[in-house]
């Protein structure tokens, strides 16, 4: 059943259907555009699209082979994805957009970005899985079982549904894929406007020290930014926290604390160093 207001759609791609769901629109707006993250659907990230659907016409889709959008007969590696999220976009007549992405999602956003800038306004990265950080896989593997412990119990009814239709080796292959992308190069090579927000308890992302390093080395149109008390899916478990500081980097203010919400994860900017 769809949200109240929110309208359920089906865009063909390829040949085949595309779930989304979509806002009320907001004239004048530049389109929010939530990605999910791997063998989960766009139900999860709904909390914080709902938050952020009052200032931006705003899409949730379901990637192809994931919830209620069918499958192309096996796993799609990131690349392919991305490429018909473009396709998506394309037929769903928006652009350009900001593409709001959860984990896996952050690398699926990267690579549109990188592919058409021109139908990208700006990347939000949620947690952004991949690379050195989470290799080799097995290690990846006990950081994700880490974070398992670290989220919401409220997340499990959500995404236990879309875990089981996935199934376990498409999230296997797809998971080793995901660890070997180099998601620090991309985010240094942004050719776009990029927020990289980080949960302080997320077990999949780097230390501080690491943080701050990227933020060094991160050109000047990426911002990076912490949400202390949050883990992986923090668009699940923070919503409130994540809209507030996605609105202050989109109205370009300084980034502080979500004032309705205090105490609850404090919003800190990771500001850049000379070398």
């Amino acid at each position: 059943m769809a949200e109240a207001g929110w309208q359920e759609l089906r865009v063909v791609v390829q040949g085949r259907p595309v779930f989304v769901r979509k806002s009320p629109q907001i004239r004048g707006s530049i389109p929010l555009v939530h990605v999910h993250g791997f063998a989960v659907s766009g139900s999860y990230l709904l909390p914080t699209a709902k938050a952020l659907a009052n200032r931006a016409t705003t899409f949730v889709p379901d990637l192809p082979g994931y919830g209620r959008s069918p499958g192309w007969g096996h796993a799609l590696g990131i690349p392919s994805l991305a490429r018909l999220l473009l396709e998506v976009l394309e037929a769903l007549d928006v652009g350009p957009v900001i593409l709001v992405g959860n984990s896996m999602g952050g690398p699926v956003c990267l690579e549109v970005a990188h592919s058409a800038p021109a139908h990208v306004a700006g990347v939000v990265l949620c947690s952004p899985a991949g690379g050195m950080y989470n290799q080799p896989l097995s290690r990846a593997v006990v950081q994700l079982a880490r974070d398992v412990r670290r989220e919401s119990p409220r997340m499990v009814p959500v995404v236990l549904p879309d875990y089981l239709h996935f199934g376990p080796v498409n999230a296997l292959q797809l998971f080793g894929e995901l660890v070997r992308f180099p998601s620090l190069e991309r985010v240094l090579r942004t050719p776009v406007r990029t927020l990289a927000v980080i949960g302080s308890r997320d077990p999949l992302m780097p230390p501080p020290s690491r943080v701050r390093e990227v933020g060094r080395l991160a050109p000047p149109h990426v911002t990076i930014a912490v949400i202390r008390g949050a883990a992986h899916a923090m668009n699940f478990s923070h919503p409130r926290e994540l809209a507030h500081l996605i609105g202050c980097w989109l109205d370009r203010r300084e980034v502080t604390d979500d004032p309705d919400q205090p105490g609850l994860a404090q919003v800190m900017e990771v500001r850049r160093r000379d070398m």
